[in-house]
């Protein structure tokens, strides 16, 4: 899955005509520290952004990547996290990794590539990569790509029959990840894009900014929605990707596209203000919908609901009280249990 940090990163790179090297997680077994999907952009200074599963993994990461920027050939490779590789260096953890290695030049076919995928994900438009990693019995050579679009037209390079785009387009879209495919012996790297889940935070408080701050580093969209304009602004919210007035609680989700792909955690200042965010949220389709209290204020608003006319099916998707159970005190505590509830949710909802 080619995510939207790693696209907005790679372009700018390549628009100040700097070359780079993408190292993306493409199969993995065992309890290797990391997913399928995990990405690391390396540049030639060594520089690197993005993370493959740290410690020895980031270090070979970064060893093949210098390979590939003097090599100028983009490499497979596989790391055994249970046998020598790791014992080598003291670390065994089990598993096993296959990680791809590939220069992405800044000329002009990449540009317009990554361009496109900019504008996709703007959009919300379906769309997926394909990269050419030539002849299935060969090394890897000069890797040409594309990005196929919605409508099933592409921006790129493909040099293979137009029919095959479908085929490979369903290969993308069956999986999460990465996959690499062959058809008549020519080989294919293709990945699907997506734009994050999105996290809307209901409360700018204190307990919100420490949240907002955290989101966004885990690969969330992050709205947070207040009714009080001195608390809900970007200058106390600065890495928010939008920050919403509203004029009460009441309609809180009007004209938001509330899915399966949202996470709606409720931080207001008040009992009344919770009810009536979360009444709003058993409505819709989100993913996930947590709220920040106690066991007993669960109970009573659980009673309330009922006695009001929702289902126990609705009233069961209430993760109250919310967060990973750390013993978290502070704000900033509290703000870590959530996101750690927020990851794993979004993780179980990919395992399905």
């Amino acid at each position: 899955m080619l995510i939207s940090w790693a696209i907005n990163t790679i372009y700018p790179i390549l628009e100040r005509k700097e070359d780079l090297v993408l190292a993306t997680v493409i199969s993995k077994s065992g309890s290797a520290p990391c997913l399928a999907g995990s990405k690391m952009i390396v540049l030639k200074d060594g520089t690197s952004f993005g993370t493959i599963g740290g410690g020895v993994l980031e270090a070979e990461g970064q060893k093949r990547a210098a390979d590939v920027f003097e090599s100028g050939i983009s490499q497979i490779f596989t790391f055994d996290l249970s046998g020598r590789d790791a014992a080598s260096m003291s670390m065994i953890c089990g598993g096993r990794v296959e990680i791809f290695v590939e220069l992405i030049t800044a000329e002009s076919t990449n540009l317009e590539v990554f361009k496109a995928l900019q504008s996709a994900l703007h959009s919300d438009e379906k769309c997926f990569t394909i990269s050419d990693l030539g002849a299935a019995d060969a090394a890897i050579g000069p890797i040409s790509r594309c990005l196929v679009h919605q409508d099933n037209s592409f921006s790129g390079v493909f040099e293979h029959p137009e029919s095959w785009l479908a085929t490979l387009g369903e290969h993308a879209h069956r999986s999460t990840y990465p996959v690499v495919t062959t058809l008549e012996n020519s080989r294919f790297l293709v990945e699907r894009c997506y734009t994050p889940s999105t996290v809307f935070i209901l409360g700018a408080g204190h307990v919100s900014q420490q949240l907002a701050q955290l989101t966004g580093n885990v690969s969330f969209q992050t709205i947070v929605l207040d009714d009080r304009e001195e608390f809900a602004n970007q200058k106390r919210f600065p890495t928010a990707d939008q920050v919403i007035v509203l004029d009460s609680f009441n309609n809180c989700f009007e004209g938001l596209d509330i899915g399966g792909d949202s996470y709606v955690v409720i931080v207001t200042r008040g009992h009344t203000h919770d009810k009536t965010v979360l009444e709003q949220a058993l409505t819709t389709d989100a993913g996930y919908i947590g709220m920040l209290g106690s066991r007993k204020k669960m109970v009573d608003i659980r009673k309330a609901l009922l006695t009001d006319g929702f289902s126990e099916e609705q009233v069961n998707r209430i993760h109250c009280p919310i967060g990973v159970k750390i013993g978290a005190e502070t704000t900033a505590e509290i703000a870590v249990s959530i996101v750690a509830e927020l990851i794993q949710a979004r993780a179980d909802k990919g395992k399905k």
